[in-house]
């Protein structure tokens, strides 16, 4: 093989290297400040539903309708848009699901990463995904003895299937998390900048639901990066007029 044909090939497998690396990218404009968030690859559903109801715009001034300190911050309720002073949040949700996208030990619930909502084991043993609502963990830093006492409950949710990791169980102890939540809810994002925004929001007064006494809206979400959106059809070539000829 020449030299030419080796350099060709490196740049193409330094290409597809690239390629493959590329991500999704979104920023939540809140009342708030801003958080930026990059989608995974590894949970394609997830990642192009949620940015096909970016391209929609069904983010765009919805509420940041549930908050529990040291646990979540979470949006995505479709009748939060107008809704009043007070008004109990969480039920609206679009007309279908997604398939759960569990990719432990990779992905886990770490703080700041970004997952699916969904309903409980109790009407959704499959634990599918819902279309369009999504929580931004923060949680807490755990010790080892913590730790023992997640893994109880995880062996009792998942009948021993997710087992946390020694990388886990670091990540937990020095990062923070929801690790209660690993195997059962998919993770499909992470916070890429403004995690400060997260931990302010976090920390805001809510009311006995877990709705904030003050409204904190997602004024819009900014697409950044968007490698994986549909190509439009192509066009259909314009047909030539035939004028009318006399014989």
């Amino acid at each position: 093989m020449h030299i030419r044909e080796i350099i060709t090939c490196l740049l193409l497998l330094f290409c597809a290297n690239l390629s493959a690396q590329e991500r999704a990218e979104v920023e939540l404009e809140t009342t708030e400040g801003n958080i930026r968030i990059a989608l995974f690859n590894e949970t394609p559903q997830h990642r192009d539903n949620f940015m096909k109801l970016v391209r929609m715009q069904f983010y765009d001034s919805l509420l940041v309708h549930r908050v529990i300190k040291d646990f979540m911050i979470q949006s995505g309720d479709l009748n939060s848009r107008n809704a009043k002073p007070g008004q109990l949040l969480g039920a609206g949700e679009l007309d279908y699901t997604i398939e759960p996208e569990f990719r432990l030990p990779q992905i886990y619930h770490r703080r700041g990463m970004v997952a699916a909502a969904r309903e409980s084991d109790k009407v959704n043993p499959e634990r599918r995904s819902g279309a369009a609502q999504f929580y931004i963990v923060w949680g807490k830093i755990y010790d080892d003895r913590r730790l023992a006492q997640v893994q109880e409950r995880l062996d009792s949710a998942t009948n021993g299937q997710v087992k946390l990791t020694p990388e886990m169980m670091e990540t937990y102890k020095t990062v923070g998390g929801t690790p209660h939540l690993d195997g059962q809810y998919t993770v499909f994002g992470e916070v890429t900048e403004g995690l400060d925004v997260v931990d302010h929001i976090q920390q805001m007064a809510t009311d006995k639901n877990d709705r904030p006494t003050k409204d904190i809206r997602i004024l819009r979400v900014r697409i950044i990066s968007d490698p994986f959106a549909p190509k439009p059809a192509p066009k259909k070539p314009a047909q030539s007029q035939q004028r009318n000829r006399r014989n």
